[in-house]
């Protein structure tokens, strides 16, 4: 079996945490509790901006889409984890910024398409 290492490598509490006891985190647990509730919560905004989307797109548009978005979890998951011998090590920090740097994209993506239209060439990305 594999061993899973949280790794806090950067800024620990983008935006802010609000959740009970992440204002002043007592000890690396409560970092990392802190942090992976940020991810958790990023992961499903992204999914449902990425939901929303999709309900905008022609099959083609969706299809580049996906492909995008697959593109971008591998980009996310070198950038923000790494394996070794010894496990797996995953920079939280770096997967929040990432996944909500990706929402933001995908929000404006949405807004162009009800607005001036899609731009197929930027759904891929």
């Amino acid at each position: 079996m594999r061993k899973i290492s949280i790794a806090l490598l950067t800024v620990l509490f983008p935006l802010g945490v609000q959740a009970a006891g992440c204002a002043q985190p007592r000890n690396a647990f409560d970092q990392v509790y802190c942090v992976s509730n940020l991810f958790s919560q990023a992961d499903r905004d992204l999914n449902q901006e990425y939901t929303a989307l999709r309900k905008h797109l022609n099959p083609t548009q969706q299809s580049a889409l996906k492909a995008g978005q697959v593109a971008w979890i591998k980009q996310r998951d070198n950038d923000c984890s790494e394996e070794k011998s010894s496990g797996y090590f995953v920079n939280l920090a770096c997967a929040v910024e990432t996944t909500q740097q990706r929402m933001a994209f995908l929000q404006e993506r949405e807004r162009e398409c009800t607005s001036t239209g899609c731009v197929d060439s930027k759904l891929g990305q």
